[in-house]
């Protein structure tokens, strides 16, 4: 990883991680995310894979799917640890989706919408405090990539009744601050 240089340049303080950590950070959080969002993907289709939803959220796994391999491949290939917590979101991913589909379409379209929003600010972050490493590019365009699928994601929610959800703002915040949860846990676990 080359030296950042010029005005980009961050000030790191003791405690901060080195610019390799970071990096580790980003592969091994973004690698929990994404499969996490198959899991919940999967979940839902488990619960409406005959409703009229189905394609749709079978659309969305697949894009999902695509990222994880592509996490997959960059654990592999540059030596990530994944996270320890693998095990807790197979089984955590799975439940969620099911559970929102189990309430309905549209409470599984605001499942989607939450998540998707704590990630769009995720990936955001991310795609900031790479900017400064050019030799990172690919993998800040990858998130970069990644990020406009999710926020497609999003807007699927949010076409397809998900605001309409019994509940929708508690469920939503819940959902939400379960995913910042999830990202701060996978970053550093």
């Amino acid at each position: 990883m080359s030296k950042p240089n010029g005005p980009k340049s961050p000030d790191r303080l003791p405690g901060d991680p080195t610019p390799e950590q970071l990096v580790d950070r980003i592969i091994r959080v973004d690698h929990a995310g994404e499969y996490g969002a198959v899991r919940i993907y999967q979940g839902q289709l488990a619960v409406l894979g005959k409703e009229k939803s189905a394609p749709l959220i079978e659309h969305m796994l697949d894009q999902e799917k695509h990222h994880l391999k592509t996490f997959d491949d960059l654990i592999a290939d540059r030596h990530v640890r994944p996270t320890a917590l693998l095990p807790l979101w197979h089984a955590a991913g799975f439940a969620l989706g099911a559970a929102t589909a189990l309430m309905g379409e549209k409470a599984a379209m605001a499942c989607t919408v939450a998540v998707e929003e704590a990630i769009d600010e995720h990936y955001a972050e991310q795609i900031d405090a790479l900017e400064p490493y050019g030799d990172e590019k690919p993998l800040k365009d990858t998130c970069a990539k990644f990020r406009e699928e999710e926020l497609e994601h999003r807007a699927t929610g949010l076409e397809h009744g998900a605001e309409q959800a019994p509940g929708y703002e508690l469920l939503s915040g819940a959902i939400k601050t379960g995913s910042k949860l999830a990202i701060w846990l996978s970053t550093r676990i």
